[in-house]
């Protein structure tokens, strides 16, 4: 087993923050239909993975490092999908 390089380290943490960023946003297109946007993530989503998977292939410990930046990315994605609503909310509105 090799050491640990820093730079990989935060590569695999960005790339997976980002895939998963990326398939939070192609489940939302599908779950919409529409096809376009969902081929075109899809296909983001997987240009993305192979940065990841390449590095953290060659030693285990990258993998925390997966696990870390695909928490994150999932995290973000959610927050920006469920943004609050620009005008006021209309008398009954459930909280979000």
């Amino acid at each position: 087993m090799s050491a640990i390089n820093p730079l990989t380290a935060i590569g695999v943490v960005f790339a997976t923050a980002a895939t998963d960023a990326v398939y939070v946003m192609f489940t939302s297109a599908v779950i919409a239909r529409r096809r376009v946007p969902a081929a075109t993530w899809s296909s983001i989503w997987y240009l993305l993975s192979s940065f990841a998977v390449i590095s953290y292939t060659e030693n285990w410990i990258y993998v925390g490092f997966a696990a870390v930046g695909s928490w994150i990315g999932a995290y973000a994605s959610m927050t920006f999908l469920h943004r609050p609503p620009a005008g006021p909310q209309p008398l009954g509105a459930a909280p979000e």
